[in-house]
C-alpha cells in the first residue's frame, strides 16, 4: 500500500523513551553532549576531593613550559566587576591609539580656532581683509546712495520753484 506524496526519512521516526529509562538514565530525550557535560561536572568534582589532598602536598604542577617561561596572556580576560574597595585611585589608565588621537584631534582644533579668532592664521586674515573690502564696498554704496537721494530732493526742489 502507497504512503502518499509525502514520504518519511528512513531515520525520522520518533522515539519515545519510558519513565524506567528517563530514571534510569539511558533515555533518548537529553542530548548526549549533556549526558557528557554531567559526566564531565562528576568527574570533576570527585577530582577536587582528590586534588585536595594532594595539593596540600605537593606545589601546583604547570603543565609544559608555563613552570619556565612567565607569560602573561594580554587577550586573557581581565575582572569585568570591581568592588569599590579594590579600585586604585591613583592609577592612571592607558587610552587606546584610537582614544588617544581623538584628544589629539580636539585639542589641535580647539587651538585652531583659537588662533582662528585671534586673526593669526592665514585663513583668518583672508576672511578679515575680504571683510574690510565688502565693508568698503558697502559703505561707498551708502555713500552714492546719499548722493543720489540728495541730488533727487535737489531736482525737485529746483522743479517746484
Amino acid at each position: 500500500m502507497g504512503r502518499g506524496k509525502f514520504k518519511g526519512k528512513p531515520t525520522g521516526r520518533r522515539q519515545f523513551s519510558t519513565p524506567e529509562q528517563m530514571m534510569a538514565g539511558t533515555s533518548a530525550s537529553r542530548p548526549r553532549t549533556f549526558r557528557q557535560e554531567e559526566a564531565e561536572v562528576e568527574e570533576d568534582e570527585r577530582s577536587e576531593e582528590q586534588s585536595d589532598e594532594e595539593s596540600e602536598e605537593e606545589s601546583e604542577k604547570k603543565k609544559g613550559t608555563q613552570g619556565i617561561i612567565q607569560v602573561e596572556n594580554p587577550n586573557l580576560g581581565k575582572p569585568k566587576n570591581l568592588k569599590a574597595r579594590d579600585v586604585d585611585v591613583e592609577k592612571t589608565t592607558e587610552l587606546s591609539r584610537r582614544e588617544r588621537e581623538e584628544i589629539e584631534k580636539q585639542r589641535a582644533h580647539e587651538r585652531y580656532m583659537r588662533l582662528q579668532e585671534q586673526g593669526k592664521t592665514e585663513q583668518a586674515r583672508k576672511d578679515l581683509d575680504r571683510l574690510a573690502l565688502i565693508r568698503e564696498q558697502r559703505a561707498e554704496a551708502a555713500k552714492k546712495r546719499e548722493e543720489e537721494k540728495a541730488a533727487k530732493e535737489q531736482k525737485k526742489s529746483e522743479a517746484r520753484k
